[in-house]
């Protein structure tokens, strides 16, 4: 009996003791005995892990599951057979995410193709990472036209309206980081019309989502080439000065230069491969704003300027202007179909999610915008007044009144991080179209884009909004109509996802308030792109379109 303990018998072999039935005839005892199992010789469990250790530090395509976890032991293989722990075949594109708390483990399902395209080739992004990309994007020329919008609204409503908009953006902002990764499927959307499918389906999403999206892209990209190439021959004039003889270039040829250089910069592979741009970009915004502001603030104020709120001879007129410079004021606040994307590119786990990092940077961010924006807005218009140009904004008002008492250094040091701002920021705004272009061809061809298609896709957009750059009379022109345009993706459309995916309690403050400013940002948004097809109409004869200047 005791070389049967703890052991089992060969195969067709019956075990002793099992026959107690009377007349049943027991084994031969001279068969082959059973080998006992030594006590050292037991198996090692196999190395095993939570399921929420189940994940790549930066969800790439190569997860830390291996087949090979279990070590073979160094004794001989006995012929008793062992039910090992399974292993574990992870497909090498699947990711586990997700709450430990669920009882079936669920993947997420990563796109293959994700590791072929520019946003989400890279996934080591942190904090760092996205305060540099949310304060490039969130601050920068669409700052210098707000004191336009004041000259309508005027000084108390001109406050409130910007003071709403900032905490509605960010409260919006906030809500895109936390529906990023969806808990209960384990999934990361990794692109605002990812998240937009999967609320509103496909086709609802490509209608309400894709030409607001492409065309926030497209139009920040032409104001962008607008302002530097402008900026480009201010430059020039003022580091050649009054008496220089040299031929300048002319304002398409500056366009032209602009755009070749940005061209030249968005050759750059990937979103965090631009980080650095994103610095640079960041830290010449916030100087030559402050450089703005407080020079203007400093020097006396202009003699004869006014405060009063500009007003058209109809009401119709007043109106829509006030709608219009409403819209301004949202489109200073346009980045919002970047949130997403900016995320996508850090790493994830269950235990260190994404939204972490990501609103720490934000907040970071945003409080630096604060407090550029405002001294900037308001210190604009107190400084001129009325007398600032629609088309232009503070950098036209600085430049006309300013050139004569502020030094040479100081209008050129001003015009040079103005240009290179706005090269940086066009890196990360037309960073999404160079994905979906690139999309469209892995989806087609399976496989990534070779360099040289690279290179053609994104010099094609560039010099295509150099094309448009050149059509566009002015920013101020149409910075009510691209602010309604792109109004719905930074304030309503967020609302409406979070009361889909996170289901508040109905008639609850979570769920009226989502509700209430989601239904009041599409308002918003016919009424300011209809003011801003008005304004185009009514000063279409004082235009000069194909003429920049």
């Amino acid at each position: 009996m005791g070389e049967a303990v703890g052991a089992k018998s060969t195969p067709g072999t019956p075990r002793p003791g099992a026959y107690s039935t009377p007349g049943t005839p027991r084994p031969d005892r001279n068969s082959t005995p059973v080998t006992p199992r030594p006590a050292s010789a037991s198996p090692r469990p196999p190395i095993s892990a939570p399921p929420s250790q189940f994940h790549s530090p930066s969800l790439s395509r190569s997860p830390l599951l291996t087949p090979d976890h279990i070590v073979p032991s160094k004794t001989p293989r006995s012929s008793t057979p062992r039910n090992a722990t399974p292993r574990i075949r992870t497909p090498r594109f699947i990711t586990p995410l997700g709450s430990p708390l669920r009882r079936a483990l669920q993947l997420t399902k990563l796109d293959p193709q994700d590791a072929w395209l520019p946003i989400t080739e890279s996934r080591n992004g942190n904090a760092w990472y996205a305060a540099f990309h949310c304060l490039c994007s969130g601050i920068g020329f669409q700052a210098l036209v707000l004191p336009v919008a004041f000259t309508v609204l005027g000084w108390a409503w001109g406050i409130i309206a910007l003071t709403a908009a900032f905490a509605w953006q960010l409260y919006t902002f906030y809500i895109l980081v936390q529906l990023h990764e969806n808990t209960e499927t384990g999934t990361r959307y990794s692109r605002y019309l990812q998240i937009m499918s999967a609320n509103f389906g496909e086709k609802k999403a490509k209608w309400l989502g894709l030409f607001p999206i492409l065309y926030l892209s497209i139009g920040t990209c032409v104001a962008l080439n607008i302002i530097g190439g402008s900026t480009s021959k201010l430059f020039f004039q003022t580091v050649c000065g009054q008496s220089c003889t040299v031929k300048t270039l002319t304002p398409v040829e500056w366009y032209l230069v602009f755009a070749s250089a940005a061209v030249l910069l968005s050759q750059l592979p990937n979103l965090n491969s631009i980080a650095g741009v994103s610095l640079i970009g960041s830290i010449t915004a916030v100087v030559y704003c402050t450089i703005m502001w407080m020079v203007s603030v400093n020097k006396d104020r202009l003699p004869g300027i006014t405060y009063t709120p500009v007003r058209g001879a109809k009401k119709i007129d007043r109106f829509f202007e006030v709608l219009n410079s409403l819209g301004i004021i949202a489109f200073a606040f346009r980045g919002h179909n970047l949130v997403l994307e900016i995320q996508a590119t850090m790493p994830s786990s269950e235990k260190h999610p994404s939204r972490v990092p990501m609103w720490k940077g934000a907040k970071a961010a945003y409080a630096v915008i604060a407090a550029c924006l405002f001294p900037l807005a308001i210190g604009g218009f107190w400084a001129y007044g009325q007398r600032i140009p629609n088309n232009g904004g503070l950098q036209a008002a600085f430049y006309k009144y300013r050139r004569n008492d502020t030094s040479q250094f100081i209008m050129g040091l001003v015009s040079i991080l103005i240009i290179i701002n706005a090269l940086s920021s066009f890196q990360i705004y037309a960073m999404p179209m160079f994905d979906e272009l690139e999309s469209i061809f892995t989806k087609r061809m399976k496989k990534p884009c070779q360099w040289w298609l690279r290179i053609i896709l994104r010099a094609v957009f560039g010099y295509g909004v150099f094309f448009l750059a050149i059509a566009i009379p002015s920013i101020g022109s149409v910075g009510g109509l691209v602010g309604g345009i792109s109004l719905p993706v930074t304030l309503a459309y967020p609302c409406f996802m979070w009361l889909k995916m996170k289901k508040p309690k109905k008639y609850g403050k979570m769920w009226y308030l989502n509700w209430s400013l989601g239904i009041t940002g599409l308002i918003l948004s016919v009424l300011f792109m209809a003011a801003g097809v008005f304004v185009i109409k009514e000063n279409d004869s004082k235009f000069e379109w194909f003429k920049p200047k």
